[in-house]
């Protein structure tokens, strides 16, 4: 078991508070999860992800196998193993987010609508609908998932990813005010996107800024 496994377990912990407090999930929906080594540390099921403690986190090995916690994982467990077996991603964050929701009941996909897309991959496709805890549900969020860090899935909710945990509910949260921001326009008019031709502007201009890292006043 590796050393920092405690740590990660209380990481997950927090982050799903975190969850229930901002309103991203209701009740025992959603799940989080977070790998270091060959094991996963993920919420158990039946959990109410706003009161969740370190004991509500159980570690699983790569092949679903509990090695710890007196908890069975979450019914989603598949979702989170299959993202971790097919990208490079750390933490997987399930949200049951309602502007996610909503948008996947009127559209097909969230076509870029502001710069901050870029860090979710560009455009977020709806993965069709299949039942909670099914390998059909799984399969389709990671083969979505491999060239991007969030999905939307119809009737259900959002997934995202990212290196850390703290990266993973960023996108999650980045994911949902977008959703937001996109149904407030809807409601107007049809949304205007940004072109391919925009967004490899601004791509250019994060990588020259080093855009989002702190950076000290240069002198003369």
């Amino acid at each position: 078991m590796p050393a920092d496994v405690d740590e990660i377990r209380q990481s997950v912990a927090t982050t799903a508070r975190h969850l229930g407090r901002r309103g991203l999930v209701l009740g025992t929906a959603g799940n989080v999860s977070a790998r270091t080594g060959d094991v996963v540390a993920v919420t158990a099921t039946g959990l109410v992800l706003a009161d969740a403690t370190i004991e509500d986190v159980t570690i699983v090995g790569m092949d679903a196998v509990v090695h710890a916690g007196a908890w069975e994982p979450t019914s989603e467990l598949g979702l989170h193993l299959g993202i971790y077996e097919a990208t490079d991603a750390r933490a997987v964050v399930h949200a049951h987010s309602s502007a996610a929701v909503a948008l996947s009941l009127v559209a097909d996909e969230l076509p870029p609508v502001h710069y901050a897309q870029l860090a979710l991959g560009g455009t977020v496709p709806v993965v069709p609908f299949a039942p909670f805890g099914t390998t059909e549900l799984a399969d389709a969020v990671v083969a979505a998932m491999r060239s991007r860090s969030a999905v939307i899935m119809a009737h259900h909710g959002s997934v995202a990813t990212g290196r850390d945990l703290g990266a993973a509910l960023a996108n999650i949260e980045l994911l949902e005010w977008l959703c937001g921001v996109y149904l407030s326009a809807a409601a107007v008019a049809t949304p205007r996107t940004m072109t391919e031709v925009q967004l490899a502007a601004t791509l250019d201009e994060v990588v020259r800024r080093a855009y989002g890292t702190a950076a000290p006043v240069r002198g003369d």
